[in-house]
């Protein structure tokens, strides 16, 4: 496998290669980009290689055993359970509960904010599931990239892939301007008095934050240095957080005052599951943990404690600080910016703020920490698939991290940083977020009913028709409630047929894929129930987010079209000619993956 893997990319030297180098064969190996000739007939040709990759799917072995090694290097193996919830905890607590509590609160829920958690809980709870049992069986640094490539193809994964992009910049982008806010609070200054105005600049793009950019350098420097000294420093911090939430719910309760709940929902319904959608926001960091999966010790027992443990345990933190922050002050008198901190200030605990901002800008530094290891692994397997250069899926051989995967990210995030407020970055986060999830829903359910060279074509149509139903009704449910939230007739249309649609599942398809070690439990109907809830919390979104998602999504389209299409063909239909190699007469004729996952499952 090595030699054909060898000779796919070019002939190797004697000498390893040196990591930091810099030439056209680094990023554009294929040859669709070899001069302008080779380009032209590969743009004259993007109908069929749409058809080819649209259709085409990944395995198993293929990301496990093969995309690996586009890497030259190995990632380490070296996170236990115990690293993969403090992960997820460092990453998740103070990316939302400080950053966005009180925007939310102020604007849409009041203090039923408590429920907007608990509904964002439920729906991340969901999709923990899914990508905890992808996770256990294809440990690969990808996560929902990889998972989505070989249940929906490479088309949709290439769309989730700019998405996962698209997430981890605004992300961070937005979570580094928080720390900015935070940080002035300490100092006793407005927050945003440490910005720069600029009034010709339009509205929400016109404070320039030199310090997130700052911030972003550093915290992701800290996470190209190495994964295991990333984690132990981040679960030490987290330890400090939990000191500081116990403080903040009995503070709050003691301070506070239950007069303050009232009134509960100043907003009505819409107002908190328009809420919900935003704070899902809050809950995204355990899917840059899913991509620590090939650097976990023992995947099949590590992933599910972890992952399932800690969103657990960060849903009923959520809710508790939500209330303790209700309580203290009524919604309308909520700092948007530095909620708890203005909060305890309100209530005679003025030192409080102090040790509040303080624990928040920690909790905000972990997640960058934590977000910068995420997300340079999931564009490490982007890269490795050739989706967007190879260059960026090199490990580094001595820190065991994707360095130039992490700047790719680093730099994105820290010009979008620079130009963009909050509440523009959290409503397209959202989207983008919830969006992936969907789809990974749906892949589950795929997994487990569409057996590869099993299922008859019969059996496909008839889940393709159940999904149908599922995700229509899903959409009509969140529709209508958009338009008629007081409403009820058209819900007595579309959630009797989204019951059908998982009836339809259970009854007429027998189930092909039994989980090994750990599976989602009443498949296909918590699956569905995630795709539902997502589906819901985008059509409880804003207009404007709609707008710049799909802006956004029309520029990942345009690249696909002119460069990641032509590239991923190429790789895939490169001829394996290796004079000598039994499995050369074997794989003859076959495309790259076809030839490569065959090899790998005789090998195995």
């Amino acid at each position: 496998m090595e030699e054909i893997q060898e000779t796919a990319s070019g002939k190797e030297s004697d000498q390893p290669r040196s990591y930091w180098r810099w030439s056209k064969t680094d990023f554009f190996p294929e040859q669709s980009f070899q001069n302008w000739g080779t380009y032209k007939t590969a743009i004259t040709e993007s109908g069929s290689r749409f058809k080819d990759r649209f259709l085409n799917r990944s395995t198993d072995s293929f990301e496990l055993n093969v995309l690996q090694k586009q890497s030259e290097n190995t990632l380490h193996r070296c996170l236990t359970w115990w690293d993969l919830m403090w992960l997820s905890f460092g990453s998740v607590v103070g990316t939302g509960i400080f950053v966005l509590t009180g925007q939310e609160a102020h604007n849409h829920a009041g203090s039923a904010i408590v429920i907007s958690y608990a509904i964002s809980g439920l729906s991340a709870l969901l999709s923990v599931f899914c990508y905890t049992e992808f996770a256990v069986e294809v440990p690969v640094a990808g996560g929902s990239f990889s998972y989505l490539r070989i249940e929906l193809g490479d088309f949709v994964a290439f769309i989730a892939a700019g998405n996962i992009l698209l997430e981890a910049v605004v992300g961070a982008a937005g979570l580094a301007r928080s720390w900015t806010s935070y940080f002035a609070t300490i100092i006793n200054r407005n927050p945003d008095s440490l910005r720069i105005h600029i009034s010709s600049f339009a509205e929400g793009y016109n404070m320039l934050d030199p310090i997130a950019v700052v911030v972003l350098l550093i915290t992701n420097t800290i996470a190209m240095l190495g994964t295991r000294g990333a984690s132990k420093l981040n679960w030490i911090a987290s330890l400090v957080s939990v000191a500081l939430i116990v403080f903040i719910v009995i503070a709050g309760c003691v301070k506070g005052s239950v007069d303050n709940l009232t009134p509960f929902a100043p907003y009505g319904a819409g107002g908190i599951f328009q809420a919900a959608a935003v704070l899902f926001w809050a809950y995204t960091g355990f899917d840059m943990v899913a991509t620590m999966a090939e650097e976990t010790k023992k995947p099949e027992k590590d992933i599910p404690i972890g992952l399932i443990g800690s969103m657990s345990m960060i849903t009923i933190v959520y809710c508790l600080m939500a209330l303790s922050l209700s309580m203290m002050q009524k919604y309308n008198e909520i700092d948007v910016n530095a909620a708890y901190s203005v909060a305890f200030q309100s209530v005679g605990l003025k030192w409080a703020k102090y040790l509040v901002a303080a624990g928040a800008l920690k909790g905000m530094t972990t997640g960058l920490i934590v977000g910068g290891l995420g997300q340079a692994r999931y564009t490490t397997q982007i890269a490795r698939s050739h989706m967007i250069p190879p260059w960026f899926a090199l490990v580094h051989p001595k820190t065991g991290t994707p360095i130039y995967a992490a700047l790719l990210v680093t730099i994105c995030s820290a010009c979008v940083a620079l130009f963009s407020s909050l509440d523009v970055l959290s409503s397209v986060s959202s989207l983008s977020t919830l969006f992936i999830f969907m789809l990974m829903a749906v892949a589950l359910i795929v997994r487990r009913y569409n057996g590869r060279n099993v299922s008859s074509t019969l059996d496909r149509c008839k889940l393709g028709l159940f999904l149908f139903m599922i995700i229509g009704s899903s959409i009509g449910t969140s529709v209508y409630y958009s338009r008629n939230a007081n409403g009820w007739i058209g819900h007595m249309i579309t959630i009797p047929i989204w019951v059908l649609g998982n009836f339809g599942i259970m009854i007429f398809l027998p189930q092909q894929h039994f989980p090994k070690v750990w599976g989602v439990p009443l498949v296909p109907w918590l699956p569905s129930l995630s795709i539902g809830l997502n589906l819901f919390l985008i059509g409880s979104l804003g207009t404007e987010a709609f707008v710049r998602f799909g802006i956004c999504t029309l520029v990942m389209l345009v690249y696909y079209l002119f460069c990641g299409l032509h590239a991923t063909y190429d790789v895939a239909h490169q001829r394996q000619d290796v004079p000598g190699n039994v499995q050369d007469a074997n794989n003859k004729g076959k495309t790259t993956d076809e030839a490569e996952s065959g090899a790998a499952a005789e090998r195995s």
